[in-house]
Parts: C-alpha cells; sequence; structure tokens
C-alpha cells in the first residue's frame, strides 16, 4: 500500500518533491536519498512531521490542493 507521503512526493512537480527532500535531510542531517526512504517507510510518520518552517507550512498548502493533507 502506498502511504500519503509517498502518494504526495509522486505527484508534485520534481524541484517542489527534491526541496522537500533536501529540507527533510538538512533537519536530520541524512541525505535527501535517506529522507525519501525515511519518510515513505511504511512506518513513516506524516511528511508535516519531518518539516520545519516555513516549508512545513507550505508543503501543508500543496497537500491541500492535492486533497492529500489528513492521514
Amino acid at each position: 500500500m502506498v502511504n500519503l507521503n509517498e502518494k504526495f512526493l509522486s505527484v508534485v512537480d520534481s524541484d517542489t518533491k527534491s526541496s522537500i527532500l533536501q529540507a527533510v535531510a538538512e533537519h536530520y542531517e541524512i541525505t535527501p536519498s535517506q529522507a525519501y526512504e525515511e519518510v515513505t517507510d511504511p512506518g513513516a510518520e506524516h511528511l508535516l512531521d519531518y518539516l520545519v518552517e516555513p516549508v512545513r507550512s507550505a508543503t501543508s498548502l500543496l497537500m491541500q490542493r492535492h486533497g492529500l493533507r489528513g492521514w
């Protein structure tokens, strides 16, 4: 089953996806590839839980636009 984070990252453009994963990576001091693995893991938290402002709010708005805000 595809989790919400993976579904969301599959519908945004590549620049947006890269920016989000870079923000997660910087916050947790990991690589963007590791960030993707973390947020798309079946046991992952909601994507917004991995982000800090201002990326968190911007991502929340994008999720709402795609109808993917809630769990």
